[in-house]
């Protein structure tokens, strides 16, 4: 029997938006191309994720929150902005905000092992793994997807949640905007000797970027942006003269460190589609926008905009109305989009502006970071985006 909808990629997107519609009648066929085995004990990635609120109540109202191991969700108390070695740095607190912690940090991959434990007892939810897309049709009143099996599959609504090199995106004559940033980022555990206090810091220095994401008190998440070459280099280093170099980067401030995880380098490309819908289409998590992680937005983006989607989609289904309707799918688009495009551009900016090392750039940088932190109108935009988004 052929499916109402058809979810392209098993990834945290497409799971949570599986989910978002499980339990409504709706029959649901989600293609990945991983084999279960690996859905249900993901392996660790390095990737750290940094949750918002808004994240939190999006993954609660699915039934996932309560399915994270409480011992792996950090508190994100408090966060700072510092620029190149001065000590000065521009606050974000939690006390602005009137909460117990800006945000959350939990492992990349056991969101997505909950994830799928949730999917994959779901009875509207049929699971094909092993599986790649070889064609997409798209027709008035349905779209016909054709997987490597042979095996043909005619939906109302298709969506497209495969990753930032989506090749549904592709195949259905949507195009997007790469940017490579030429850098690639570094990312692993380490243990170190002083207390984080729960403090995230982005540390935007010259030749590198790194951050520091608290996990428990004396370890932390670490994320540093280098250019490609030197990002593979520091992966090779043994870990002892990693662990010194790091400690070095950033001044000695928690002590000694040493390195309690694997490496894992992955290359910095950000891509905007220039549209969230095409015919009987709709795109999702970074097969829709695939963010620059120094602003932290890239899964909480997917999880709102999964949202947007499902939410777009129960309406339809409840007023007995085709769910893969241009009309439905261009307002989904032009809603994620408004929300979506300044946030890419911006961060694109910030980008910019923090990897540019010359003289006058570098005067811009610190005025900046000092005029922020004097006005807490700034201050208040970002923490209200954390706690209410």
């Amino acid at each position: 029997m052929n499916p109402d909808l058809i979810i392209v990629g098993g990834g945290p997107a497409g799971l949570a938006f599986a989910l978002s519609l499980a339990g409504v009648g709706l029959r649901i066929t989600l293609i990945e191309t991983h084999p279960d085995e690996e859905l249900a004990n993901p392996p660790f990635d390095g990737r750290d994720i940094a949750l918002t609120h808004g994240s939190k109540r999006i993954l609660s109202g699915l039934g996932i929150w309560e399915r994270l191991p409480h011992d792996q969700v950090f508190a994100i108390r408090d966060a700072r902005v510092l620029d190149g070695h001065s000590p000065y740095a521009l606050e974000f607190r939690h006390q602005e905000a009137g909460v117990d912690a800006l945000g959350f940090l939990v492992s990349n991959h056991i969101i997505r092992r909950a994830l799928y434990e949730a999917v994959s007892v779901t009875e509207d939810v049929t699971l094909q793994t092993n599986q790649t897309v070889s064609s997409v049709y798209p027709e008035q009143g349905s779209v016909t997807v054709t997987m490597c099996s042979g095996e043909s599959l005619k939906a109302s609504l298709l969506v497209a949640a495969d990753s930032r090199f989506s090749s549904v995106r592709r195949r259905v004559g949507i195009a997007a905007r790469n940017r490579d940033f030429g850098r690639a980022a570094l990312v692993c555990r380490m243990s170190h000797q002083q207390d984080n206090s729960g403090i995230a810091s982005e540390c935007f220095q010259y030749g590198q970027t790194v951050a520091v994401l608290p996990l428990t008190n004396q370890s932390s998440s670490i994320v540093i942006t280098v250019p490609t070459d030197r990002a593979q280099a520091l992966s090779e280093m043994t870990a002892n003269d990693f662990s010194e170099w790091i400690s070095a980067k950033l001044d000695s401030r928690l002590g000694s460190m040493d390195l309690i995880s694997e490496r894992f380098v992955y290359p910095l490309i950000a891509v905007l589609a220039d549209r969230f819908d095409g015919p009987r289409t709709a795109l999702i998590g970074d097969a829709a926008v695939g963010m620059h992680p120094v602003t932290a937005h890239g899964y909480n983006l997917g999880l709102s905009g999964q949202q947007l989607l499902a939410q777009a989609v129960l309406t339809a289904r409840h007023q007995g109305q085709d769910i893969g309707t241009p009309k439905l799918l261009q307002q989904y688009s032009q809603r994620h989009r408004r929300v979506v495009l300044p946030m890419y551009l911006g961060t694109n900016t910030l980008v910019d502006l923090y990897t540019t090392e010359n003289l006058p750039t570098k005067i811009l940088r610190k005025a900046l970071l000092h005029a922020a932190n004097h006005l807490p109108l700034i201050r208040r935009v970002v923490t209200d985006r954390l706690v209410s988004h």
